[in-house]
């Protein structure tokens, strides 16, 4: 998968800069274009001209250079992917905080293409809060991350810390382009987040959702190759400029959102929390307190998933979720077969670290084939890419 593709790797000052020619090497050979830019602490431990002899192009290190100036903004458009590896600690910290001070940050900025780093630094300032923070943000723009190994460090500590060797790094970016062309073609639509029910101008009815997990698939459908729409309820998530928005309040709004796209859409997953409920009527003004209690008529809002259901074709694939106290799998088998979806992720609220306002979830997914898919306590990232997984099984 890697013939053919630019690869555009940024070198930063870590030791474990030598592993990098072997790297250069390996993609040459497998029919890779590579182009190098290094930061000047980098050059001391790799040098330049063994980069340029076995990429076969000129390494570059200064915004300016001879007379001439390095065009950063192309190299970031020329790219299939951008790899920062080695990722020091010092680099990170720049790029987590859009510090412009080298080549490699102004590209890293202004690059349209996926990057993805691989770090390196010693175990504890590998597990220091502030690295862990930077890294952290850095993932949230939408950056991947090749995971460090455990062994032997610079310091001569055992722990973790240590870049992935280049065989590895090499496997990951053929898995990237591998997964990255899954669902070309494929039109998806997303939902997440809570919706907000008005009881007057001030006050409403809603839930704890984040939003997060239904980004997070959003996201990794985008990264298989899908054109995503995510319908999103209220929400300070920051979302990807390659997902089409669409920003929604009220169950009603979310309702008329999926249903005028989802005519032209592939796969549809339903993880917002939709309110089941509103207000019959809402207070032109701030309702004043008066009295001892205050009743509120209710209504049912449209199901949507259930409405999706019944108007989706054959070809189309649709994905709802099912968050339970009690009962989970006889609950989600029988949403599974009431609103006509073609699989349910449940959520159960008994699995500490699971549902709303957590960065982990676990889940159990059912098909109407009879499957049955147990995942254990991960990342909603993680997560979402067992989801995606399932999808392209299922539709295989």
């Amino acid at each position: 998968m890697l013939n053919g593709k630019k690869i555009l790797i940024g070198i930063t000052g870590s030791i474990a800069a030598y592993k990098i020619p072997v790297l250069v090497r390996l993609l040459i050979k497998s029919g890779a274009e590579v182009k190098i830019i290094m930061t000047e602490a980098s050059k001391s431990f790799v040098s330049p001209l063994t980069l340029s002899t076995l990429s076969k192009d000129k390494v570059l290190t200064d915004l300016s250079q001879d007379d001439s100036w390095a065009n950063h903004v192309m190299l970031g458009r020329w790219a299939d992917i951008m790899l920062i590896a080695p990722l020091s600690c010092n680099t990170l910290s720049k790029i987590a905080s859009g510090l412009c001070d080298n080549l490699l940050t102004a590209v890293y900025l202004s690059a349209t293409c996926p990057v993805v780093v691989a770090p390196a630094m010693d175990e504890d300032m590998w597990h220091h809060d502030t690295t862990r923070n930077n890294l952290e943000k850095l993932t949230s723009y939408g950056n991947r991350m090749i995971p460090v190994d455990s062994g032997e460090l610079a310091s001569g500590l055992i722990g973790e810390g240590r870049m992935a060797e280049p065989e590895k790094i090499g496997e990951w970016l053929n898995n990237f382009f591998l997964t990255s062309q899954q669902l070309l073609g494929i039109k998806a639509l997303v939902t997440a987040g809570p919706t907000y029910e008005l009881i007057d101008p001030v006050r409403f009815i809603g839930n704890r959702s984040s939003g997060k997990m239904g980004l997070a698939i959003a996201e990794e459908l985008s990264r298989r190759g899908a054109a995503v729409t995510l319908v999103l309820g209220p929400s300070t998530l920051k979302v990807p400029s390659n997902i089409s928005l669409v920003n929604v309040i009220s169950a009603q709004e979310m309702f008329e959102a999926c249903t005028a796209v989802f005519k032209d859409i592939d796969v549809a997953v339903m993880s917002a929390a939709v309110a089941d409920y509103a207000p019959v009527d809402v207070a032109e003004s701030k309702i004043k307190k008066s009295g001892d209690s205050l009743m509120i008529a209710f209504k049912k809002t449209k199901d949507i998933l259930k409405h999706l259901g019944s108007v989706k074709t054959q070809d189309q694939l649709l994905v709802g979720f099912a968050l339970e106290t009690n009962n989970e799998k006889a609950y989600a088998i029988k949403k599974l077969d009431e609103k006509n979806a073609d699989m349910i992720v449940l959520n159960s609220l008994k699995d500490e670290g699971a549902g709303f306002g957590h960065d982990t979830n676990k889940i159990t997914i059912f098909d109407k084939k009879g499957g049955e898919y147990l995942f254990e306590m991960k990342s909603k990232k993680e997560v979402a890419i067992d989801i995606v997984n399932t999808i392209i099984q299922f539709k295989k």
